[in-house]
This record gives structure tokens, C-alpha cells and sequence, in this order.
């Protein structure tokens, strides 16, 4: 397929509004699945299991089975809603949105349509140098995954060229609530900016409620990206694109980037924009099509008649409400100010989405200056280079308890990266493996002037040096020592026993 053409960024905006839109949706961690008793486990058992072992007959629409609404499903979806500032309705129904494709066992999906359980909320959004955007909130509705298609043979791993393709049901059945924005306008140059912004939003906030490990990179939260453009001084919008299940933010601001510079060269060379969905290519931060995108007529939607509406009582959603956790914003600003930390400092931290492991670490005992040390250095460094999420790599507790050594010079600082690696590895709690390892720092003086006196004799004239005024020259004194004893010496207690040597 040739490349597609692109207008230059400034240039496209010069000429046409950005119109946004997002579809989110979000894996609820329930135990079981939305409509059958299937299990749901967390994201390692999930992955971890056989293809088509996590069903249920209702999950693979076999004859005479009956769904059943999943209580916690619904609380979940409910705090949810509250959380967008949303209303709650008094009165949601399911619906089936009927589609033939082989990963939907039924041939429809349980959803809602025309009455989901929350609507016409709003989020708040931050961009990174403060600026807060309001993005309004159509619908936030129930429904089921369906399941997931392996096309095999091909050379891209896409139906286009396959020779076949497996279906795994796992994933069907599995509990969404899919979070439907209004059309958003005025965002201009900074469109990208916002869609990354919105998803990490919804990413915190569902994080905070606890009702999703929300990872995009495991698909518990999938954006689908809708992008339009308008000519300036016209009214009415353009037709959009639909991106679809893009899996990581900086892919949803990379994403809405080219389909606002792809669809103003289009334009502007007169051609027309068609209605479809279009896939992300990570590797060559390209767009291609997918299907015509269909309209809600197409899904022919009608009342789900084995499901009763749901119907929570107000003191749910009151005692819903009042468990709700602190808005990301406000929760952001109040850390700041709590760990002291500059603009650039927090950013840092907010950037690598880490901020929820830099706090518990900090809970864990850590200094704030100190958790931050190690999760935006050694550990980001280990997780690229396992091409693994940080949060992957250690717990905040391990991360408190080393940082507890080096404090009370039990490790130094290189030592403990070395102790760090090794709880990683799973050798055990930084303790155990100081002990296996023998990687605590040597704080026998005798031993360490043993050392030093060694060090004296292989090099008389450095102690002349020192004796002279000129203490610079410990430098390769210490060098010795720390080699001696095999880097499990405090630098600075060794200086000081230096110099109290050469002063006799």
C-alpha cells in the first residue's frame, strides 16, 4: 500500500478545525464475567491461560442459556459514571446490538443503547504545562467483549492475506463499560495533546475507583480515536475516522496527528474523507483502512428480553458517591505540594505513569525525593531494557525497603542497584538478598584500615601527597579500598579513616 500523503501540521491547521470525539473502553476486574459465572481473572492469569477455558455456555450464545447481570459489574459502572460527573439513570436497559462476526459467539452483543446507566457528565483534563481542558461526556454504558481472532499465515498477522484465523473466547463476555464523549471542538493545535491528556485521565481516574488495572498495553483500556476536520468558517463538521483500539497514549497523540495531516491533504487535493474505521500501525505511526463505519440503524439495537432493566436505588448511588476517591487534578496538585517537588520534577514522575508507585513508595517509608529517584532511574531503566512496564518490575514496599538500607548505610548506592536487580530477578526481599548475595557494605573500621594501610604501602608517595595539603590525592587510595573490598565500602567513611591516617 503507497504511503498516503500528508499536509504539514501548521499548515493543515491553517485551513480546517480538528473535531474530536473518544471512545474508551474499560475492562471492570470483576471475578467473574458480565452476564455468566465464567471466571475473570487478573491480567497474568488471563494471559497465562489455554485458549477457550475461561467460558461459559452464555459466553458462546449456546442454546438455552440465560445471562445473569453481574451485581459488582453494575456497581463498578456506577461509581464510574459519578466519577464523570455523570447522572445516574433510575432506570438502564440492555440491548442486543446484533453484528455477524466469528468472535461473537451469539451473533449480537448484550449492550446498551438509548438508556445506558450514566449520562451527560464532564472531565477535566491537565495538558503539561497546567492548561485544564473540560471534555463533556455523552454516555457511559454496560455491555460484554466479545472475543479476540489470531489470523494466521499472513505476513502483518491481519486478516488481509491470512489463510486462516483461530478464535479464542476467552475475553467474550468479559465486562466493559465503554465511556462515549460529546464532539469536541476548540482544541486546535494542541488536538494530540488532548487525546493523550483525556486517556490518561480516564486511565487515573479508573485506577483510583479500583475497578480496572486499566493497561493499555493489555487492552483492559481501549480508545477508540474519532477525528474530523472542518473547513474554517463553516459550520457544519466533517465527515470523521474512526481509529481504533490504539494501545498506548502516546500512540493516541501520534494517531490523531496523522489523521488530522492525512485527511487535510486529502481535502485540500479535493477528494472527500470516507466514513470507516482505521487501524494504528505502531511500527509506522500510520493509519490504514479498516470498514465502513456503521451507523446505529445497522445494528438493528432492540430491548434485551432475558434481562430485566436495572434500576439502582438512590441509597446505592448515594453511598456510591460518597466512597468516591479524590479527582486526579486535585489529587495531582495536593502530591505535589506534599513531596515539594518543581513542575519539571512531577512531570517526570507523571509522565512515566508511575505516579501511583512513587506515592506508594513514599507511603512505604521512602523519601519522596528518593522514590522518585528510583522509579524514574534504575527501574525505568531495567524496564526498557526488558521492554517491560516499570510497575511490572517490583513492588513499592521492595522499593521503600531498599531505599531503608541505603538510609541506614546498610547499601550504597551502587551497591543497591545490584540488590535491586536481584529482587527482580525474584531472588527474594531486598534483605534477602543482601544476605544471599553478601552485598552489605563493610562497617568494620579495622578492616577497612587494613585496607588503607595496603593501599599506603603500594603507593608510599600518595601518602606523602596527603601529608603535603594535597587530600585530592586520597582519591586513588580510595579507589584502592573500594576495590579491596569489593565495592562494599562507604566512600566517604573511607576518606575520613584516610585522612586520619595520614594525619598520625
Amino acid at each position: 500500500m503507497a504511503a498516503a500523503k500528508l499536509m504539514d501540521f501548521d499548515k493543515a491547521l491553517e485551513l480546517f478545525e480538528p473535531v474530536l470525539g473518544f471512545e474508551v473502553h474499560v475492562e471492570l476486574n470483576t471475578n467473574t464475567k458480565m452476564f455468566s459465572d465464567a471466571p475473570n481473572p487478573a491480567n497474568e492469569a488471563y494471559h497465562a491461560a489455554e485458549p477457550n477455558t475461561l467460558i461459559a455456555p452464555v459466553d458462546l450464545g449456546l442454546p438455552g442459556s440465560l445471562p445473569v447481570v453481574n451485581e459488582t459489574a453494575i456497581r463498578s459502572s456506577i461509581s464510574l459514571g459519578l466519577a464523570l460527573g455523570c447522572s445516574i439513570a433510575e432506570s438502564s436497559r440492555f440491548a442486543r446490538k446484533n453484528y455477524f462476526y466469528p468472535d461473537l459467539g451469539k451473533n449480537y452483543q448484550i449492550s446498551q443503547y438509548d438508556e445506558p446507566i450514566a449520562y451527560e457528565g464532564s472531565v477535566e483534563v491537565e495538558l503539561e504545562d497546567g492548561t485544564l481542558i473540560t471534555i463533556p461526556i455523552e454516555r457511559a454504558h454496560m455491555e460484554e467483549d466479545a472475543g479476540k481472532l489470531t489470523h494466521m499465515g499472513g505476513a502483518t498477522g491481519r486478516i488481509q492475506g491470512a489463510e486462516y484465523s483461530l478464535v479464542d473466547y476467552n475475553r467474550a463476555g468479559v465486562p466493559l463499560v465503554e465511556i462515549v464523549t460529546k464532539v469536541i471542538t476548540g482544541t486546535e493545535h494542541r488536538a494530540p495533546e488532548v487525546a493523550k491528556a483525556y486517556v490518561a485521565a480516564i486511565r487515573d481516574i479508573v485506577r483510583g475507583l479500583g475497578i480496572s488495572e486499566a493497561r493499555l498495553e493489555r487492552g483492559n483500556l481501549r480508545c477508540d480515536a474519532n477525528v474530523s476536520l472542518r473547513r474554517r468558517g463553516e459550520e457544519k463538521l466533517g465527515t470523521r475516522t474512526e481509529t481504533k483500539n490504539v494501545n498506548s497514549m502516546r500512540s493516541v497523540e501520534r494517531a490523531v496527528r496523522y489523521e488530522i495531516q492525512r485527511q487535510a491533504q486529502i481535502l485540500a487535493d479535493g477528494g472527500s474523507i470516507t466514513q470507516e474505521t482505521r487501524h494504528w500501525h505502531e511500527d509506522t505511526g500510520t493509519t490504514s483502512p479498516g470498514r465502513p463505519k456503521s451507523d446505529a440503524d445497522d445494528y438493528r439495537y432492540f430491548p434485551e428480553p432475558d434481562l430485566l432493566p436495572v434500576e439502582p436505588a438512590a441509597a446505592l448511588i448515594e453511598e456510591l458517591r460518597a466512597a468516591l476517591p479524590e479527582q486526579p487534578v486535585a489529587r495531582r496538585r495536593r502530591l505535589m505540594t506534599e513531596w515539594g517537588f518543581t513542575d519539571l520534577e512531577f512531570q517526570d514522575v507523571r509522565n512515566s505513569g508511575i505516579l501511583d508507585e512513587v506515592e506508594a513508595t513514599i507511603a512505604a517509608g521512602a523519601a519522596p525525593a528518593a522514590a522518585r529517584k528510583w522509579w524514574t532511574g534504575e527501574i525505568a531503566r531495567l524496564a526498557n531494557a526488558q521492554e517491560k512496564d516499570a510497575a511490572a518490575l517490583v513492588s513499592p514496599q521492595n522499593v521503600a525497603a531498599l531505599q531503608k538500607l541505603v538510609d541506614a548505610g546498610t547499601l550504597t548506592d551502587k551497591l543497591a542497584r545490584q540488590v535491586l536487580e536481584g529482587v527482580i530477578a525474584g531472588e527474594g526481599t531486598p534483605q534477602e538478598v543482601v544476605d544471599a548475595r553478601g552485598l552489605a557494605v563493610v562497617s568494620d573500621d579495622g578492616a577497612l584500615i587494613a585496607a588503607i594501610d595496603d593501599a599506603f604501602a603500594a603507593q608510599p608517595d600518595v601518602l606523602a601527597k596527603i601529608k603535603d595539603g594535597k587530600v585530592q590525592a586520597a582519591g586513588a587510595v580510595i579507589g584502592a579500598v573500594m576495590k579491596a573490598m569489593k565495592g562494599q565500602a562507604d566512600a566517604a567513611r573511607v576518606r575520613e579513616l584516610i585522612l586520619e591516617r595520614a594525619a598520625q
